[in-house]
Parts: structure tokens; sequence; C-alpha cells
């Protein structure tokens, strides 16, 4: 077996909460060496969102949350504090031998501790320095601070996200989970792994990466925001409709709910058969998919009594046997219980100090020659103080006054 892609790579990460841990998880994951920085005694802002967190064996309390261990496995936990200038010195002469530093400070803030692009190009003038902000490194905003939904909210998402105007609940409505964040965490990879590209191939130049939520976010809009920019005007919320094929949505059965996406005319003839009524193939308002889009409410309101006549398994092995794509809508439970699922190995289990069994989430990415194989657990807070701090000269008896001062 090769050695996974990054092997050799070392990495700095001074991001906290999740759109930079994530980019720095998934370095790690394809074989960067990461070295996380967190502050001492409090760590990532991310141990602070709990619950729940891990049960200490002693019955203690922690910092091992949900929300760090999502963003954190793979890399090595050191504590320094950067307000301190012996810490920024640390900081810095690790940084001399490293060939990515990761952070999501405020704009500005890093200039005041001498850990700014400037500062650690002068050091290191191969750097791959990111920064993933809020709104990005210039503009009138810039120096603002902001999370995921300020960001689903003022990006547009949540403008077109919601129950169809006129419905119960009606209005803007934010996505669940911290998208924006996973987004931008994604943007920020690839704008690494590009930067490491350029280096190597065209001459070794450093460069430094501005990511922000706020690009990321319009971005992430594609066709949506597409359709403004062409007509001018906002796509109305379609609550669980589809925008393109249709009937799309979400249907409700004898026992539960299916998502339908009928994308074609040949698939619309197909699932007029299953549900029992041909007949609405040849019916002129619904023969063409532009038709049954000037009809949504009407072929929706027809197929939502049919599918009411049975149960989600029924219905969801005959519109599958006819090539129609569908599903059903599952929690969490029925996720990591799917058959499919757990063939690609989606749940993967690590040693955790305080489980030996820690369930995660695999890695997306399957690769045939270089396979992500080797999880290890999100660290405890400054866990591998010592041992980087080692790497760079510092012995024991040095670490533990700097400890002893609070450096460290």
């Amino acid at each position: 077996m090769s050695a996974l892609p990054l092997s050799g790579i070392k990495v700095l990460d001074l991001t906290r909460v999740l759109a930079g841990p994530l980019s720095a998880q998934m370095l790690a994951d394809l074989g960067a060496d990461v070295i996380k920085i967190e502050r001492p005694g409090t760590g990532d802002d991310a141990r602070a969102f709990g619950p729940p967190y891990l049960a200490d064996p002693e019955g203690r309390a922690n910092n091992n949350n949900s929300f760090y261990l999502c963003a954190n496995r793979n890399k090595k936990s050191i504590t320094i504090n950067i307000a301190d200038p012996e810490g920024q010195a640390i900081v810095r002469e690790l940084a001399r031998s490293v060939d990515v530093f990761i952070e999501n400070y405020k704009v500005g803030d890093l200039q005041r501790y001498g850990l700014d692009y400037e500062s650690i190009r002068a050091v290191n003038p191969g750097i791959i320095y990111c920064s993933v902000t809020g709104f990005g490194q210039t503009g009138p905003y810039a120096p603002r601070a902001g999370y995921d939904a300020i960001f689903q909210a003022m990006g547009g998402l949540m403008s077109v996200t919601g129950h169809i105007d006129g419905e119960p609940g009606a209005g803007p409505m934010k996505v669940g989970p911290s998208i924006v964040d996973y987004m931008t965490g994604m943007n920020s990879s690839i704008g690494i792994l590009a930067a490491l590209y350029h280096r190597k191939v065209n001459g070794g130049e450093g460069q430094h990466i501005d990511v922000c939520l706020f690009d990321t976010v319009i971005a992430s809009l594609s066709h949506y925001a597409q359709i403004y920019l062409v007509n001018g005007k906002t796509p109305p919320r379609r609550g669980t409709w589809g925008n393109g094929g249709m009937p799309a949505g979400v249907f409700r059965c004898a026992d539960g709910e299916l998502m339908l996406v009928v994308g074609n005319d040949a698939q619309f003839a197909r699932a007029c058969d299953v549900l029992g009524e041909p007949e609405l193939a040849t019916n002129p308002k619904f023969v063409r998919n532009n038709d049954r889009v000037a009809h949504g409410k009407e072929i929706m309101a027809i197929f939502a009594g049919l599918f009411l006549k049975n149960k989600v398994a029924y219905w969801h092995d005959e519109l599958e046997k006819a090539g129609i794509p569908c599903g059903p809508v599952n929690d969490f439970a029925q996720v990591f219980a799917d058959p499919h699922v757990r063939e690609r190995g989606m749940e993967v289990k690590v040693n955790h100090p305080f489980e030996p069994q820690l369930s995660l989430i695999r890695n997306a990415l399957s690769f045939s020659a270089t396979p992500i194989t080797d999880y290890r657990a999100p660290p405890l807070l400054g866990e591998h103080t010592v041992e980087v701090l080692a790497s760079i000269g510092y012995d024991e008896a040095k670490c533990e006054m700097l400890k002893n001062e609070g450096v460290i």
C-alpha cells in the first residue's frame, strides 16, 4: 500500500470552532502531520459548544464534546498561549519547518502577535498561509465576526429555504447543520492543495489564501443565484419541492415519508403506472415537464393523495423497480443502520482514552491506491505538547517551566 497522498506535509492549525478545523482535518486524513495549537486551559472554543460530552471514566467534567470530535481527528494537540511573547516565539519556530499555516482569527488579530502572513513568511518564505474568516481579508465587512447562521441569512440561502409561501410556517429558514462552515472547510482544503501543487510545480513560491464564509455561501447557491443574475428575480422558497423535474418532493405515505424526484417525462409515465393512474401521463396538463411545472400544485396534490394509500417500503420498492429516483426520509439511526451506509463504512471506530470504541464519521473520499484506513481519535487538550516541543529542542524541564509560567 502506498503512503497517503499528503504524507510528508506538515501543517500548523491555529483554527477554532468548525470551518478551519474541518479543513485541517481533511489534510490530516490525507496524511499530513497536523499540529493543532490550542489555548491553555480552555482549548478550541468548540470544546465548550456542548453537550453532549464523552463520559469521563472517572466521572469528571471534560471538554471532549461532539462539536469538537467531528472536526479534529488525526491531529496532534498542543497548548500555547499566543498572547505571551514566548508563546509567539514557539509558534514562529514551529512555523519554520511546516508547509501550511491555517488560522481563523479576525482580520488583523494575529498581526499583534507577530503571527500574521508577513511575519510567518519572514521565517518561512515558502509557507502556504490560509486565512479563514467570516467576510474575507478585504471589503467593508472584513473586521466583522460571524457564525454559520449569519452567513446563511446574509448570503441568500435562507431566502430560498423554507416552506412554500402561503403555507403554515412560511418564511426564511436556516438549514439544520452548519453547512456553510462545512463548505468553507472544503474550499480551504482545495485552496491549500492547489497552492501546494503550484509551489511544487512552479518554482517553490508560497502564498496567502483568503477564504471566507460569505463568499462560500454565495458561490454555493449556484443555479439559484444564477437565476437571479439572468432575470433579476429571486427563486421562491419551494419547501421540499424539487427545482427541476416535477413532481418532486416529500410525500406522506401510510407509515412515513418518501422523497421522490421525477426527472423526465419517461420517469413520469412510469411513476403514474406504479401509482395506478397511467392516464395522468397523457393528460395535456402533465405530458411535458414544463407543463407539470406550470401545474405544479395540482400534480403534487394528486400524487400526495395516491401515496397515502400504501407504506413507504412498498412505494420505494415499486418505484425502484421502475427506475424512478426516490428514498425514505431517514433519521440518523436509520442512516447508520442502512446496509449501503454500513457497506461503505461511513461509521468508523477509534480508540479514545474515554471510549475504546468511539464512533466517528469517515472521510468521504475513497482512493484505490492510497486508501484512508488509519483514523486516530481527536486529541485531548494539549495531549502532544511535550512531544511536539521536543522536536524543536525543548526538554521536559523546559516544558514544565513554561507550563508553570502559563506559556503552554
